[in-house]
């Protein structure tokens, strides 16, 4: 018998954040839990009635989706990031941008001797799914780390997950040009691309970016952070449509389909734009507070330019940091969740309720 499937992976990180979970409940006011970055506010309105009004759905979803969703997908990202020429054919619904990038590198055929590339402090689950498809994870912020290896794909995050540094259109042009010279797919983890403060980030279908051609690249998209959706698990992926068609050629016949109801309520989401400006709005004001009182607890805040997290340092092993903040009933995720040069961070989420934030802030003072 083979080693199990699981042997490919490292411990699910979570698991080792129980005891300082614990110690953090200790406190008498309670837990201040900044460690996951999970919505807590109400889901829109627009999006609970298109859900109900889609509830009457007995028949089996489609794996591509209904071209009216396809198209709001479409529509939403010429309204808001300038992407020209996305159409219907171009889109694909999957359950959640994790189950996407998780199965990515095996529904692609990947495998042993293929090399995935990640950023050097990034969402676990980039690794996660090369080891799944048994090929070769490589940490690399720098192309040029890479020398003659050729990767088959290569991931980029911006707004980034956990640091929130924001890639500039010259950096991402580059990368364009690295991948296509090389026969390597790019894929664009964009699920924080309205969620910007402190630069303005661009989807790597914009054409300033790819030169007018979807050619060699994916762009991930959720409405989990930006409609509140993360109980849908509703996302979908952008991009050439070779790779769009080899991808639903292999999910049709896995089953890989979003619930019919939840595909009429990402096409509400996605018409909207009111109630994520609003939602932007409430993560702006609680950022500015936790910030401050980071900041004023002897915190560096470096990067952070975009995405629901700031990424701090007390220029000491992030573990130690992680106690610190547990004694004071605050919970945080440690940097070296995201790799190794995350390991004098935290990683500090403002997802929880304005209450919880300033709890938070009163703490640190």
């Amino acid at each position: 018998m083979s080693a199990p499937v699981s042997s490919r992976f490292p411990d699910f990180p979570w698991d080792t954040l129980a005891a300082a979970k614990a110690r953090a409940a200790e406190h008498p006011g309670g837990i201040v839990d900044l460690s996951i970055g999970t919505p807590i506010d109400p889901v829109p309105q627009v999006v609970q009635d298109a859900l109900c009004a889609a509830s009457d759905a007995p028949g089996y979803p489609t794996v591509l989706g209904p071209v009216e969703v396809r198209q709001a997908a479409a529509d939403w990202m010429t309204r808001r990031f300038g992407v020209v020429g996305v159409g219907p054919e171009h889109v694909l619904m999957t359950i959640g941008s994790k189950e996407l990038i998780a199965n990515l590198p095996t529904q692609l055929g990947l495998g042993e001797g293929d090399l995935v590339v990640f950023p050097e402090r990034a969402y676990p689950t980039y690794e996660v799914g090369a080891r799944y498809a048994g090929a070769t994870p490589v940490a690399a912020d720098s192309l040029t780390q890479l020398g003659p290896q050729k990767p088959a794909l290569v991931y980029v995050n911006s707004p980034a997950n956990p640091h929130g540094q924001i890639l500039g259109v010259d950096h991402l042009r580059k990368v364009v040009e690295w991948c296509r010279e090389r026969g390597a797919l790019l894929v664009s983890d964009e699920c924080y691309l309205e969620f910007a403060w402190d630069a303005e980030p661009v989807s790597v279908l914009h054409p300033d970016v790819c030169g007018g051609s979807f050619e060699g690249l994916l762009a991930v998209h959720s409405t989990s952070k930006r409609s509140n959706l993360a109980g849908y698990r509703g996302s979908f992926v952008a991009g050439d449509p070779d790779v769009v068609a080899e991808l639903l050629a292999v999910r049709k016949h896995l089953g890989f389909m979003v619930p019919t109801p939840v595909q009429q309520a990402m096409a509400a989401a996605l018409a909207d734009d009111a109630h994520v400006d609003e939602q932007r709005e409430r993560y702006r004001a609680r950022r500015a507070t936790l910030r401050t009182a980071l900041e004023g607890a002897g915190f560096e805040i470096t990067h952070s330019e975009g995405a629901l997290y700031l990424w701090a340092t007390r220029h000491e092993p992030c573990r130690d940091t992680v106690a610190w903040l547990a004694q004071r009933g605050i919970l945080v995720a440690p940097g070296d969740f995201y790799g190794p040069k995350g390991a004098e961070h935290v990683r500090v989420a403002f997802t929880a309720t304005d209450e919880r934030v300033a709890a938070a802030a009163e703490r640190l003072a």
